[in-house]
């Protein structure tokens, strides 16, 4: 039995055992008792993932490759969970998880949002994207591509760019190269803060970039005791992650 790859789920299957396998390997095993893989497909990360030792769970929304899973890795038994952003992952899981998958490319920043919401229980993701979201999420400030996902996935995580993969390694091939980044969570909360506030203020930032933010953050009511601040003169795109924390800490100070 085949999977046949599915546009609408942008479905592009890894079809290399030994990128499949380093993949696997770059998670850090600090250990974690749980893994979820996102979008399995076939199993190509799946069956290393099984040789670890801990309790792996698997969301597909996919009927064929559900079957096929079933099938193929009759141990994952009932750990075969679903639609990945629709889990509620903090009441489904009671544990801290890793996060891991082969992503498919049309719901990858979706996925990243899912688990930065999520940061309290997922410590570490590995995942692949496609090249321009990947470097996108690790884009520093001055960068053309740095932006919401830069800033709100840097807050939380350190980010390493790991490898790039070729079209070719696909069934079908992607238009596009991809590339394997590693997110390892150093916080999950911001003293003075409240949860929420830095996405609002860095996604106001980011949606008129060529403004500077004194008239970008006008949306939010700028508080009157920070209104000669520096960085208000600044675009979006000048402040770095540390420079949109501050502003957010004495935005509510």
């Amino acid at each position: 039995m085949k999977v046949k790859p599915k546009k609408h789920l942008g479905q592009h299957f890894l079809n290399d055992q030994n990128i499949a396998s380093k993949i696997v390997d770059s998670l850090s095993y600090q250990p974690y008792d749980l893994i979820l893989e996102v979008g399995p497909g076939m199993g190509v990360l799946t069956q290393f993932l099984l040789q670890k030792k801990c309790k792996l769970f698997v969301a597909e929304i996919d009927k064929e490759s559900i079957e096929y899973l079933q099938i193929h890795y009759p141990q994952l038994g009932k750990n075969i969970v679903g639609d990945f952003l629709r889990l509620d992952l903090q009441n489904f899981f009671s544990e801290n998880l890793a996060v891991i998958g082969n992503f498919p490319y049309n719901i990858s920043s979706q996925i990243v949002f899912k688990i930065l919401d999520n940061r309290c229980i997922i410590p570490e993701m590995v995942g692949m994207f496609q090249k321009e979201v990947a470097e996108r999420i690790a884009a520093q400030k001055g960068n053309k591509i740095y932006g919401i996902l830069s800033v709100l996935t840097q807050a939380y995580y350190k980010v390493e760019y790991l490898f790039t993969v070729h079209e070719n390694v696909f069934t079908p091939p992607p238009k596009v190269k991809s590339a394997v980044i590693r997110l390892e969570r150093y916080r999950d909360h911001i003293d003075g803060v409240e949860d929420g506030f830095l996405f609002k203020l860095v996604k106001a930032g980011f949606n008129q970039r060529r403004k500077t933010l004194r008239n970008a953050l006008k949306v939010l009511g700028i508080p009157q005791h920070i209104e000669s601040h520096e960085f208000l003169n600044l675009r979006a795109e000048q402040l770095s992650v540390e420079d949109f924390i501050m502003l957010a800490q004495l935005w509510n100070s």
